[in-house]
């Protein structure tokens, strides 16, 4: 049976891959979307931040069909991508620790002083980041105004799907597909500035 399903995959792929065929990458697409969103939906705990890294993994796998090989199959590769963008983004989000050694116990009083690292920026750091912010948001203004705009809601505005859905009166499943869209033609335009980010 798993034979049969990896030899299914390796077609569609290589539809998608050497014939652009679209009906191909929808099937992948709907053959692994909901098991990558609840393995990554484990990992985040955020229904949300699940679905933007579901997308995103997609993203990634069809811009990298080109170099899959039938060595693993298509669905070991793709849960590869899907980890990784999972383990990528609870790094990016870790939270502050501190060690033992380091807590302050008053004997007066019995209350005790934890010093946990500053999350500000130092103004260097600041500086750096504002000036990324801006240039991101000038390669934004490069897309078409119905990509920049379902980009500027979602991460300048912060907007979930479903109100940016709400806001342009609009699907909610063609809000996904533009924004993933839009996340290709930035990741297009974004390479020319990728010593600058």
């Amino acid at each position: 049976m798993q034979n049969e399903k990896a030899q299914r995959d390796y077609q569609l792929v290589l539809a998608a891959r050497e014939k652009g065929d679209q009906r191909a990458y929808a099937d992948l697409m709907r053959f692994y979307r909901e098991p990558i969103y609840l393995m990554l939906l484990r990992m985040t705990h955020n229904p949300t931040d699940a679905d933007d890294l579901t997308m995103d993994t997609f993203g990634k796998a069809f811009c990298q069909l080109h170099t899959y090989t039938p060595s693993n199959t298509f669905a070991t590769w793709l849960f590869a991508i899907a980890s990784n963008n999972g383990i990528d983004y609870i790094r990016r989000r870790h939270l502050a620790t501190v060690s033992l050694s380091d807590i302050t116990v008053h004997n007066d009083d019995d209350s005790y002083d934890y010093p946990l690292p500053s999350q500000d920026a130092n103004p260097e750091e600041a500086l750096i980041s504002s000036q990324r912010g801006e240039l991101l948001r000038d390669v934004v203004r490069q897309l078409k105004p119905r990509y920049r705009t379902i980009v500027e809601m979602r991460y300048f505005q912060e907007l979930s799907y479903d109100e940016i859905a709400q806001k342009l009166s609009m699907p909610l499943g063609t809000v996904k597909i533009q924004l993933r869209r839009a996340r290709q033609l930035l990741a297009e335009i974004l390479k020319s500035h990728r010593n600058i980010l």
